[in-house]
């Protein structure tokens, strides 16, 4: 039997779907933090970078779970 360092579908979907939940929540303290006016700037400008590379993995995994579908 040969094993792949790859991990298997269930735990690319488990691992996508963490990121969502992370995603989501990041995306409430952002809101949070905006929205309260005493905001720090830098803290911030620090979780909208980590939203914006948490959708990056989110988007890798999504195609990796995907399919090429050639046309």
């Amino acid at each position: 039997m040969i094993h792949s360092s790859e991990p298997d579908m269930s735990e690319l979907a488990a691992e996508l779907s963490r990121l969502k939940q992370e995603h989501r929540d990041l995306d409430s303290a952002i809101e949070a933090l905006a929205s309260a006016g005493t905001g720090d700037l830098l803290q911030l400008q620090r979780l909208k970078k980590r939203k914006l590379g948490l959708k990056d993995r989110i988007i890798h995994l999504e195609d990796r779970l995907t399919p090429d579908i050639i046309a």
